[in-house]
């Protein structure tokens, strides 16, 4: 039965991701449809030279101005100011993101929609380390680092969550609103920060196992200087939360 009152805005921020988008895209629309529920795609381009804006472009004439909302900006400007940039224009009182490069299955999304109604959470993550969830197509040492990242923050910050580093996530939209509003990390580190802070502010947090797999088409962002400053995030958070 369809959803009346609730409308979910998914968050798309890009970056030479031209080869990857229409599928995305695709299988987002796919799986809104036939779970029924009202929906848009924000596509937040940060003026990415391979083209992605303008796959977009062909996309919003296949699927109409009402499902694929084009934001784009003129540079990258950093994920947080992303979200930002595209709550602006969200029309949903719900928010998904999501990675645009496929290693985040839609499939997924109604499972996180159904897994919120059920204790009307403020948050529901995806979670790689929790349940059947796991991780497919990185190498040893990607694995290693983002366990350990994971495990060392569990450790110092006990989040209330058991995947911090992951970026595929439902929020109410107010929450969002107000947990980008307290974060002040970037990069790597920010996801970790906004699952802290809903912890500190007392959200209610659910989870869904999900599985990740390593992006299709492209290179990986993540770099030795985005783990130097996962760390020196993590430090700031265990001395301010």
């Amino acid at each position: 039965m369809a959803e009346k009152k609730n409308k979910y805005s998914v968050l798309l921020p890009t970056y030479n991701e031209k080869d990857n988008l229409p599928l995305i895209v695709w299988l987002i629309v796919k799986y809104f449809t036939e779970s029924k529920y009202d929906f848009e795609i924000i596509v937040i381009d940060d003026g990415s030279p391979d083209g992605t804006l303008e796959v977009a472009k062909q996309l919003e004439k296949i699927y109409g101005k009402d499902k694929i909302v084009l934001r784009p900006r003129e540079k990258k400007l950093g994920l947080g100011t992303a979200y930002i940039h595209g709550m602006k224009h969200a029309t949903g009182n719900f928010i998904v993101i999501m990675d645009a490069d496929l290693s985040h299955h839609p499939k997924f999304i109604p499972e996180f929609i159904k897994k919120q109604k059920e204790g009307d959470y403020d948050v529901v993550s995806g979670t790689r380390y929790s349940g059947d969830g796991g991780v497919y197509g990185w190498d040893i040492k990607r694995k290693v680092v983002s366990r350990t990242a994971n495990y060392i923050t569990q450790i110092l910050l006990r989040p209330g969550a058991s995947d911090v580093t992951g970026s595929f996530r439902l929020y109410k939209k107010e929450i969002l609103e107000k947990l980008i509003n307290a974060c002040v990390s970037k990069g790597y580190v920010f996801q970790m920060e906004m699952i802290v802070r809903a912890t500190q502010f007392g959200c209610r947090i659910g989870e869904v196992p999900i599985s990740f797999v390593d992006r299709v088409y492209g290179t990986s962002k993540l770099g030795g200087s985005e783990i130097f400053y996962f760390l020196k995030g993590l430090l700031y958070l265990f001395a301010t939360t």
